[in-house]
């Protein structure tokens, strides 16, 4: 069939259709356009957290909770400090793994089967990793300062929501994706380039749910983590939170050395030791 054999009625209707169809394709167009700059979203994320003036005087922050794993149950402790110092100790089946990271260095103490336990120093994808990492507030607060690159590469949907797509070129080179909630914006989700124990190339994406406000800051409270290649995620749910308590450098420094026995530990003696250094998340 022709269209000169399309009668009157019938081609105004086609053309009406073809018009809507037009029409609802630029509306989709529209609404997946950036409709804000990058300074813009950076700000109102900042004020969706809490406020830039109120991060930046958090110098120590300390999460306390557990791990929901296919593997089995497990506590966590992770303490950071100002710039980019951190303590990551990690309890299952009564045996501890801990990582620290100084600044500078890193190491990783891990439980074995003949009861000693094994230190080794991070490898250069870990060092790199760690100094990349923007511990406390995020790499979006103060990022010209950091000498972050910030560009807005899209709009996409996260899990039902309308999210901004930002691309993060981090001083090392490495480089980020950050998705930020158009409605609320808090991070939703972020993604970054790592090998595995084989040196594969392979994607780790990370979630952040269950915001809560926590002294008038907002705290995803559960951190759901996975490769794009698998199935299974591991989630970390916050259960307590401390801002700026009493971190001494000696708790960043190399398993071993002086003091370490005394530093921060998931265990009930150290939460006597630590008294109300955590407190519950309300």
């Amino acid at each position: 069939m022709t269209i000169s054999s399309i009668g009157p009625t019938r081609r105004i209707a086609l053309g009406v259709l073809a018009a809507c169809v037009s029409l609802a394709a630029l509306a989709a167009q529209a609404s997946a356009s950036p409709d804000l700059s990058v300074a813009q979203i950076v700000e109102k994320n900042a004020a969706a957290r809490g406020g830039l003036e109120a991060w930046r005087k958090i110098q120590t922050m300390v999460w306390v909770g557990h791990v929901e794993s296919a593997n089995a149950p497990a506590r966590f402790l992770l303490a950071m400090k100002r710039p980019n110092k951190t303590r990551f100790e990690i309890t299952a089946l009564n045996q501890m793994a801990v990582r620290v990271f100084d600044g500078s260095h890193g190491w990783k103490l891990h439980p074995t089967q003949g009861g000693k336990p094994n230190l080794q120093p991070y490898s250069l994808e870990e060092v790199k990793f760690a100094h990349d990492e923007q511990v406390i507030d995020g790499p979006l607060m103060d990022y010209e300062a950091k000498g972050i690159a910030v560009t807005l590469d899209g709009v996409d949907e996260v899990e039902g929501h309308k999210a901004y797509r930002l691309g993060i070129r981090l001083p090392s080179g490495g480089s980020r994706h950050l998705w930020i909630d158009a409605k609320t914006f808090l991070e939703l989700k972020y993604d970054r380039e790592s090998r595995n124990v084989l040196g594969q190339l392979h994607t780790v994406t990370v979630f952040y749910r269950d915001y809560r406000a926590i002294d008038g800051l907002q705290i995803p409270c559960m951190i759901e983590s996975g490769v794009a290649t698998a199935q299974a995620t591991d989630k970390l749910v916050i259960d307590e939170v401390s801002f700026n308590p009493s971190l001494g450098d000696w708790m960043f420094a190399k398993p071993g050395t002086p003091r370490q026995d005394k530093a921060v530990s998931i265990d009930a003696q150290a939460r006597s030791r630590l008294g109300d250094m955590v407190r519950p998340a309300p």
